[in-house]
């Protein structure tokens, strides 16, 4: 009887030390440090950013002030960059790849100071965000919130549903805007 408990416990230990290799985790997202908006108008270019190259929870990020001309239209474009490997990584291409997971969210503090329009689109025909277009108004101050979402496939379906709601935070940013 001893004989037969030791055999049994011997082949419990064998047999749950050979299971099968459990899938390797999830990839980090890369680390984002930088976001710039090119604001485009005719010749000129305006190009702001967000920089945290400690990410949360360090110093303070450094942003800039988003000067523009009131009643303009402007071709407005978003990247995002990893600032703290040498040379500067550009995660854009590489977000723009994975555009079904990924949405920018553009919130102004008024609807009368900035109105930004995402122009293209996912392979779900989703907006995005990378592209967008900039309406401003009237001379005014105000701030502009600009969030790059992540919403991955979950269980092999896509979560994505044209909605901010969905998904974690990949980088964010607001800006103190000044119309005039």
């Amino acid at each position: 009887m001893k004989k037969s408990i030791i055999l049994v416990a011997i082949l419990g230990i064998c047999f749950s030390g050979c299971k099968k290799d459990e899938p390797a985790p999830a990839q980090d997202n890369e680390f984002i440090s930088t976001m710039k908006l090119t604001f485009t108008e005719g010749a000129n270019k305006l190009v702001y950013s967000v920089k945290d190259l400690d990410g949360d929870g360090g110093k303070p990020p450094v942003i800039d002030v988003i000067k523009l001309l009131p009643n303009k239209t402007y071709v407005l474009t978003t990247e995002f960059l990893d600032e703290t490997k040498s040379p500067a990584v550009n995660l854009t291409s590489e977000i723009e790849a994975e555009s079904a997971e990924h949405l920018v969210v553009f919130e102004s503090s008024s609807a009368n100071l900035l109105a930004v329009t995402r122009t293209d689109k996912d392979s779900r025909n989703f907006e995005v965000g990378l592209k967008a277009s900039a309406k401003t108004n009237a001379a005014a101050n105000g701030t502009l919130k600009v969030t790059l979402r992540h919403q991955p496939e979950v269980g092999g379906k896509p979560t994505k549903n044209g909605t901010a709601s969905i998904g974690s935070t990949d980088f964010e940013g607001t800006f103190t805007v000044e119309i005039k």
